[in-house]
């Protein structure tokens, strides 16, 4: 039986992103392995329900900041351990410092795991602050070496990766997000009951966003906003959860908003969240993709959104999306009440939005996973193929 571990940074990204994959290894007779901070969660999730499903769960003590050194080579040092300890044959790393530290424990133990990093959106790409390009560049190239196999989930980082000099016999793979269930998000209903739950009223313009409440995802855009419209039944719902809701919430009491934006914190539901919402605002200045607002798509929500690399795969702008510059409260404002105003528009934008959205199903995107897996698992096959000659031999 073949082991894989998987290696994130962030607590809980791989039953919220990852899952379809886990199941593709699984059902290939995998035996699958997760490392990550356990003791820093950003989404919700039951680690007993993990368990039960067969993944077995290890901590280490990672962190996102590439500064905070003692604890991430403390975290080489314990996925050295669990890779030996558990015969690991492929390690698959996700995020920036879990891409980082389990590349280096491939590399430095004795038992040489095939290796797979997906990046979901490089620090550096067009337009990105120096300082990215002088710390994460060089770092992506020098991880790129012990690197089989590249997975990226946008065009300009796929392009960029192909530059990097990657492991010979590695490549490079496109995918269209981490995938997203089309039967879980469609437009199903109304969203009366919901609005209810959420004290929504049935005849207001409703805004929502879901992201992690931090700088990038520029939540407070949004927020000011909505302060410079006149209209008093726009409503706005921000989903998540992170460092930057104590400044939010400020910000809200600030521009008296308070029974208009609310915080609703890291939700489960968003299928039906989103049954209640005229358009989904994604603000952010960096994404390397941004699932949240695909699931919108898919339940027919129309986008506004910041002008980036994530947002130019699905956002067609007067199609689907109205487009704004990420620090243009103006723009955004502009958009919102656009929409607001002109019915028919939302309604035109509503029926293209779950077509748009197709080409970064669950379905498209296994087709490419299940082959970079296969690919992984023969690699590794035919390296203990080669072993065991030299044993005999």
């Amino acid at each position: 039986m073949k082991k894989v571990l998987f290696v994130t940074t962030i607590s809980g990204f791989l039953p919220q992103f990852e899952s379809n994959h886990v199941r593709l290894l699984q059902t290939a007779g995998c035996e699958v392995h997760y490392a990550s901070n356990f003791k820093n969660p950003v989404y919700v999730f039951d680690k007993e329900e993990l368990k039960r499903g067969g993944i077995r769960l290890h901590q280490i003590d990672v962190e996102k900041s590439p500064f905070r050194i003692v604890k991430n080579l403390r975290a080489v040092r314990q996925l050295l351990r669990i890779i030996r300890e558990n015969d690991i044959d492929v390690i698959h790393c996700h995020n920036p410092m879990g891409g980082a530290v389990g590349r280096v424990a491939a590399y430095l133990g004795r038992r040489k795991p095939y290796v797979i990093y997906t990046a979901h959106g490089f620090h550096f790409y067009k337009g990105a602050p120096l300082k990215n390009w002088l710390l994460f560049y060089p770092a992506e190239r020098l991880l790129a070496r012990i690197t089989d196999i590249i997975v990226t989930i946008n065009q300009e980082d796929y392009q960029r990766a192909q530059k990097l000099p990657i492991r010979r016999g590695g490549g490079v793979w496109q995918i269209h997000s981490v995938g997203v269930d089309k039967d879980r998000f469609a437009r199903r209903d109304s969203g009366a009951q919901k609005r209810r739950e959420l004290h929504i009223p049935q005849d207001a313009f409703h805004i929502v966003t879901a992201a992690e409440l931090n700088d990038n995802k520029n939540q407070k855009t949004i927020i000011e906003a909505v302060s410079t419209l006149p209209q008093q039944d726009i409503y706005y719902s921000i989903c998540g959860k992170g460092y930057r809701e104590s400044y939010l919430r400020e910000q809200i009491r600030v521009k008296k908003l308070g029974k208009r934006v609310r915080l609703l914190g890291f939700r489960t539901d968003m299928e039906e969240v989103l049954q209640t919402a005229d358009c989904f605002a994604f603000p952010s200045y960096r994404e390397g993709f941004g699932v949240a607002a695909v699931e919108a798509l898919l339940c027919g929500v129309p986008l506004v959104v910041a002008d980036n690399r994530g947002t130019r795969e699905y956002a067609l702008e007067g199609k689907n999306a109205i487009v704004c510059k990420a620090d243009s409260v103006p723009a955004f404002a502009e958009a919102i009440d656009r929409l607001y105003r002109d019915k028919i528009l939302r309604e035109q934008m509503a029926q293209n939005c779950r077509t748009s959205a197709m080409k970064f199903t669950t379905q498209e995107v296994e087709k490419t996973m299940r082959e970079v897996y296969r690919i992984a698992l023969a690699a590794v096959e035919t390296k203990g193929d080669h072993s065991q000659k030299k044993v005999r031999a």
